[in-house]
């Protein structure tokens, strides 16, 4: 337990600190989603250029292939130079690079700035994830990373409506939404603060970390950045796949896609809200189980048949697990490792979010080509139903050792 942590009789979400790191988080999903309903205006206003149709379309995933590079080094910058400056460095770089589109003069120069964006989100995710380690712990922990994938989900919504106003006037305009984050910089000044004076509360009250810990943590924090990498890898089904779904059973693919995800998007942010209450309740073990069950039930309804009830169904199911999953992902990580590791396992959870977006489509499409969407589904929520197995008999064993022994006890909340 983090020894520098505020108490405060206010609620979390209250704190200017707290505002800060939330909003931060939203960065994620702006990165990539914010453009895309720009994209067949930029790729008209360039179509004298070569290639501008791939180039076009790979300026979504850009920023996902430069976090995936940079975020591990980011880590070791964020343990050794602070979160916060990290931080703030970071959400300069996002708001100068991500608005550059909407000046720039070719596809190569915006497709070079959008790689830059992808070193400004490495650079904000691994802070803000190592930030929540250092300034919350316990109840206050959860309650904000469960608050912190809500906003995630909610914001989505916000981004991506406020975007396609914007290019229906202009295909350039959508970027300047990427100069908002500017206006965080004077909270951030709040959490570089905050941190300096937790770091020197720590450094007064916490005791020596033993060798053993400093030498061992990598390994169950890989185990964490497999088990995200995987989790998201799957999950990424839902954005990457559904459209072809639909278009393949005579539905929209449009309309469907954004009735489905839309579904998934709100039920997640109405979830996590629950989070702090669910995982107290639980422990950490039984709310991994519940979120890998909830997807595991959501794939397979999916796998039942293109019917709109279904999709609508089995996406919320999806969108419902994804929300107890994620938090108690990052929970779990920064439990396993001493304070002075976290910068570097919040850079391995990043990169593996992000590497598994990468990966998604390029291992599960063939399987698809081979299987088709039904056999993919129920392959799917068989894997989740294992992983719910599995943390069930998890919790099922640690419940059985004595409290002192136990370490998920301390997980809990």
């Amino acid at each position: 337990m983090s020894s520098q942590t505020h108490v405060s009789g206010r609620p979390i979400w209250l704190e200017a600190a707290a505002i800060a790191l939330l909003l931060i988080a939203t960065l994620k999903i702006m990165a990539n989603a914010t453009i895309s309903p720009a994209l067949p205006g930029l790729e008209a206003s360039f179509a004298d250029s070569p290639q501008a149709a791939y180039l076009t379309r790979f300026l979504v995933a850009a920023p996902s292939l430069s976090v995936v590079l940079i975020a591990p080094f980011a880590g070791l910058a964020a343990d050794r130079f602070g979160r916060a400056p990290l931080l703030i460095a970071g959400v300069v770089l996002f708001a100068v690079s991500g608005s550059a589109g909407a000046y720039l003069p070719d596809l190569s120069s915006i497709l070079v700035s959008r790689l830059l964006l992808g070193v400004a989100v490495a650079l904000t995710m691994t802070a803000q994830v190592a930030l929540v380690g250092d300034l919350f712990d316990g109840e206050r922990r959860s309650a904000f990373l469960g608050l912190q994938t809500a906003a995630i989900n909610f914001s989505g919504f916000l981004f991506i409506s406020l975007a396609g106003g914007l290019a229906g006037l202009s295909p350039r305009l959508p970027f300047l939404i990427y100069a908002l984050p500017a206006l965080l910089l004077p909270l951030l000044l709040v959490v570089l603060r905050q941190e300096r004076r937790s770091r020197i509360a720590s450094q007064i009250a916490a005791a020596p970390v033993p060798a053993a810990s400093e030498k061992s943590w990598w390994l169950p924090s890989l185990g964490v950045a497999v088990l995200t990498m995987l989790t998201v890898m799957l999950f990424f089904l839902m954005p990457s796949q559904l459209p072809f779904y639909l278009e393949e059973n005579g539905l929209d693919g449009a309309l469907g896609t954004a009735f489905g995800l839309g579904a998934l998007t709100l039920t997640a942010g109405c979830v996590a809200m629950a989070f702090k209450r669910i995982s107290a309740r639980l422990g950490l073990a039984m709310t991994f189980g519940l979120g890998f069950a909830m997807m595991a039930t959501g794939f397979a309804t999916l796998s039942l048949g293109a019917s709109w009830g279904l999709i609508l169904a089995g996406a919320a199911q999806v969108g419902a697990g994804y929300a107890l999953v994620q938090p108690a992902l990052f929970m779990l990580a920064l439990h396993l490792v001493p304070e002075s590791r976290r910068g570097r396992v919040s850079g391995m959870v990043t990169t593996a979010m992000f590497l598994g977006q990468v990966v998604s489509p390029l291992l599960l499409t063939p399987l698809l080509d081979l299987s088709g969407f039904e056999w993919l589904f129920r392959a799917v929520a068989a894997g989740f139903a294992v992983a719910c197995l599995s943390a069930s008999v998890i919790a099922w064993f640690k419940r059985r050792r004595p409290p002192a022994r136990s370490k998920w006890q301390t997980a809990r909340g």
